[in-house]
C-alpha cells in the first residue's frame, strides 16, 4: 500500500437533523485510484464533497472529525478553501465547460492564481493540459472556439483538463461518466489510468463494472456507514462483509 494522502477520522456529518455520515475512518494512498461504490444516498457524494469543503455551501450542514490532506487539517479555520479546491479538483457528474472558448476554459484559473498570465507561458500550460487529458489532437485547430461546442465527452475532458492546469494534488471525480456514451466512458478510463501517475484520483461510481476496471482500491458504504474498504481485486471477489457481498452480486441497490 502507497503512503496516505489523505486521511479521514471519524467523520460525522448531519443536514440538519438528519446524520448523513456515522463516524467515517479511511486512509486514502498517494497516486492511487480509489472508488466510493454503494446504493444510492448511501453518503458517497457526500463523503467526496466532504474533501474540498463543497458542502460549506450548504446551510444546514454540520461536521465532526477531521481530514488531513497531506498531514493538514483541511478544515482548520484558517484553511483558504479557494486554495484548498485548486489543491483538491472535481470533475462532476455533467460536463460544465466555462461559456468560453475551449482555450480560455483551461486559462482562466491558472491566470486567477497567477500560475502563468499570458504568452508563451500560458500557450504552453494550456496545450500541456489538453495533452494530458488527451484532447489536444482532437482540438488544436479550433482552441478559440466555444468549449460547448464540443461532444459530451470531449466536453467532460476539457473538465478534466481545466482541473490539472491548476496542478491539484488530488481530483475527486463525481460520477464523471454517466451522462456519456460507452465509448466516451472508455477513453475517460483510459484517462484516469495515465493521470493516477501524477494525481491521487477518488471516483465516485454507480457502476461496479467501472469501479472494477479503473481502481485501486474500492470503499463500499450503506446508509451512511462504511462498511467495507480494501484492494478492489479482493473486495470484487472475496469480499468480507455479507452487506458487500450481497450489493456486489446484485441482492440489493
Amino acid at each position: 500500500m502507497k503512503a496516505s494522502n489523505i486521511s479521514i477520522q471519524n467523520l460525522k456529518l448531519w443536514y440538519g437533523d438528519n446524520e448523513a455520515l456515522h463516524g467515517i475512518n479511511l486512509e486514502i494512498a498517494d497516486k492511487q485510484v480509489t472508488s466510493f461504490i454503494g446504493p444510492s444516498g448511501c453518503g458517497k457524494s457526500t463523503l467526496l464533497r466532504c474533501l474540498n469543503r463543497m458542502n460549506d455551501h450548504i446551510s444546514s450542514c454540520s461536521i465532526e472529525g477531521a481530514i488531513t490532506i497531506g498531514g493538514k487539517d483541511i478544515y482548520a479555520p484558517e484553511v483558504d478553501v479557494v486554495q484548498l479546491r485548486t489543491h483538491v479538483g472535481m470533475v462532476f457528474q455533467k460536463p460544465n465547460p466555462f461559456p468560453k472558448s475551449i482555450y480560455e476554459n483551461i486559462a482562466y484559473a491558472p491566470r486567477i492564481h497567477g500560475i502563468a498570465n499570458k504568452g508563451a507561458a500560458m500557450d504552453e500550460l494550456v496545450e500541456s493540459a489538453l495533452r494530458r487529458a488527451s484532447l489536444w489532437d482532437e482540438v488544436k485547430d479550433k482552441i478559440h472556439e466555444p468549449g460547448t461546442a464540443l461532444s459530451g465527452g470531449q466536453q467532460q475532458r476539457l473538465c478534466i483538463a481545466r482541473t490539472i492546469a491548476v496542478k491539484p494534488e488530488v481530483i475527486l471525480m463525481d460520477e464523471p461518466c454517466s451522462a456519456l456514451d460507452p465509448i466516451a466512458s472508455a477513453k475517460i478510463e483510459e484517462l484516469i489510468d495515465e493521470l493516477k501517475e501524477e494525481f491521487t484520483i477518488i471516483i465516485v461510481t454507480h457502476s461496479m463494472q467501472q469501479a472494477a476496471r479503473v481502481s485501486d482500491s474500492t470503499a463500499f458504504f450503506y446508509m451512511g456507514d462504511l462498511i467495507e474498504f480494501g484492494d478492489t481485486e479482493m473486495i470484487f471477489t472475496k469480499p468480507g462483509n455479507q452487506r458487500t457481498e450481497d450489493y456486489i452480486t446484485g441482492r440489493f441497490g
